[in-house]
């Protein structure tokens, strides 16, 4: 070194935390932090082995072990964030509405939204105590993992949940929250506020709980009619982060909707996530430099083998060079054929990009 060489000095290793919330700071990071949407569960063995012994919903409903299950994938793959184990119905369920899973039929609601006096019977106000399960759960996961690691919560849209609600659980085509919204506004609309209010309770509640961050999964946004996603989805959407905001990063991942880019920025969600339809780059160059973006690698891939996982991963990160804030991710979720090895070489074709 000459005289007039400054000292340099190596930069701190960042904690998958810090990265991750870095990243959606928008600010300049070596590599994108990763983690991956259904990242817990159904795929991995040890999951299985739960599943033999446990029902989804006490695995959901028994802290101890949705903290269980939303630590095994950080240990097998080492992710930089964990998503709490739980189901965007549990906020239909601690309103009044329950739900199971049968064979065959898939999700099912006890009970059925058909007129104004089941609206009525919704309670948000008792939805905090309801959650607190989620809360220790939380709790819990942040015990274990430290300050190493960012830990997220997470609630489904109104919009999405109205329609599972209205529908009485899973449907081929979803279709009555949209005929309610056409035939009966005002309805639509106490239906959405409740679900809106109670929605950002639970993610402050979530927050309080050690969440780093957390997502709004809108999943049904793109069967909204783009005339009418402001109404049915997009308002809704505005209230929740403007509650949740200013105490951590909101995520809004809204599905199928890549028309509506414009829409989503003006919900002031700090990121936002991008199916795997469409060019990731393209998406956050109509976007402000400090929205981050998340995703958005095919899931279909986690089925082929992990040189073409690699490859993939590295061509989205290179589109990706230079513009800061960006969480990798799929562009949904981690399906149940997932090859365990395409996993690995996903988060280490993350871990090894510089």
């Amino acid at each position: 070194m000459t005289e007039t060489e400054p000292p340099t000095h190596p930069q701190p290793a960042l904690t998958s935390r810090e990265r991750f919330l870095a990243a959606c700071r928008c600010e300049p990071l070596d590599r994108p932090p990763v983690w991956l949407m259904r990242q817990a569960g159904r795929c991995l063995p040890e999951y299985r082995e739960l599943k033999e012994r446990y029902s989804f919903l006490q695995l959901v409903q028994t802290p101890h072990l949705a903290a269980e299950v939303t630590l095994q994938p950080i240990r097998r793959f080492g992710f930089d964030a964990a998503i709490i184990f739980s189901d965007i119905l549990v906020i239909a369920e601690a309103l009044g509405q329950p739900y199971r899973f049968t064979d065959g039929e898939g999700i099912r609601m006890a009970w059925t939204i058909e007129y104004g006096h089941h609206v009525d019977r919704l309670d948000p106000a008792a939805v905090p105590e309801r959650l607190e399960y989620v809360a220790e759960a939380l709790r819990l996961t942040r015990t274990e993992l430290g300050n190493g690691t960012a830990l997220l919560g997470f609630a489904g849209s109104p919009w999405t949940l109205a329609n599972f609600m209205l529908e009485g659980g899973s449907a081929p085509q979803f279709s009555k929250a949209l005929h309610l919204f056409r035939e009966n506004p005002k309805l639509y609309g106490r239906l959405a506020e409740k679900l809106a209010i109670a929605i950002a309770d639970y993610l402050r509640l979530q927050v309080a709980a050690g969440a780093d961050a957390v997502q709004v999964f809108d999943t049904l946004g793109g069967t909204a009619p783009a005339a009418d996603f402001d109404e049915l989805s997009g308002r809704w959407l505005r209230d929740i982060v403007a509650e949740v905001r200013d105490l951590a990063p909101v995520i809004l991942f809204a599905k199928g909707v890549n028309d509506r880019w414009p829409s989503l920025g003006a919900t002031r969600a700090q990121v936002l996530g991008v199916d795997w339809t469409v060019p990731l780059r393209s998406v956050a160059d109509q976007l402000p430099r400090n929205v981050a973006v998340q995703g958005n690698l095919d899931p279909a891939l986690l089925k082929t083998d992990p040189e073409t996982v690699a490859g993939a991963v590295r061509e989205l990160l290179e589109t990706m060079r230079g513009r800061p804030g960006h969480i990798c991710n799929l562009g949904h979720g981690v399906p149940p054929e997932a090859r365990l090895d395409c996993l690995q070489a996903l988060v280490r074709a993350v871990h090894e990009f510089r």
